[in-house]
């Protein structure tokens, strides 16, 4: 019997490395995904005095904004999932690393632009602002705004996934030669 050889293999720490950046795009898919179906589905219709209000994602263009976010971020994360699937096997090349640290710091940044204009919104939905006149109305649509808070909660999630995935994109492709 011989002892196993206990050497690892220069190649193992690249497959964990894809390994994690397929998971972070899996998970960036999923929340994207969840963020987006709450977000459009999100409506409540309440009675306040006699008179019925409707508060829906569509009357808001920052909410609208968000949505669009969401759906991009969606699905781009699918279409870097099947890339970095494929560039992958075919072992780290410098230059594709810098292609797909340029797609996640992108789909980070439109993702961190809608989280921003709906956590903006839903401040001044929760809080109002009393100078300008605007009185906070989720105490009134809870439900809404619940659901509100729950995608761009998930929305964040996946803007973290995207920072993780950049800066592991960014690790990668500092090997480039000049």
């Amino acid at each position: 019997m011989e002892p196993k050889n206990m050497q690892s293999s220069p190649l193992k720490p690249y497959k964990y490395l894809l390994g994690t950046q397929i998971l972070l795009r899996i998970l960036a898919t999923i929340f994207t995904l969840a963020s987006t179906w709450i977000i459009l589905t999100s409506k409540q219709t309440v009675t306040i005095f006699g008179l019925e209000m409707d508060a829906r994602y569509s009357y808001s263009s920052a909410f609208k904004f968000f949505a669009f976010a969401n759906m991009i971020g969606c699905a781009f994360s699918v279409l870097s999932l099947f890339l970095a699937s494929v560039l992958g096997h075919k072992g780290l090349v410098p230059k594709n690393s810098f292609y797909m640290f340029l797609h996640d710091l992108i789909v980070m940044a439109v993702l961190l632009a809608g989280c921003a204009a709906a956590t903006a919104v839903g401040y001044v939905g929760k809080y109002g602002e009393m100078h300008s006149g605007w009185m906070p109305i989720c105490e009134h649509v809870d439900k809404f705004c619940h659901k509100v808070t729950n995608s761009v909660m998930l929305s964040y999630f996946a803007v973290f996934f995207y920072l993780c995935l950049t800066i592991i994109s960014a690790n990668q492709s500092r090997q480039i030669q000049v």
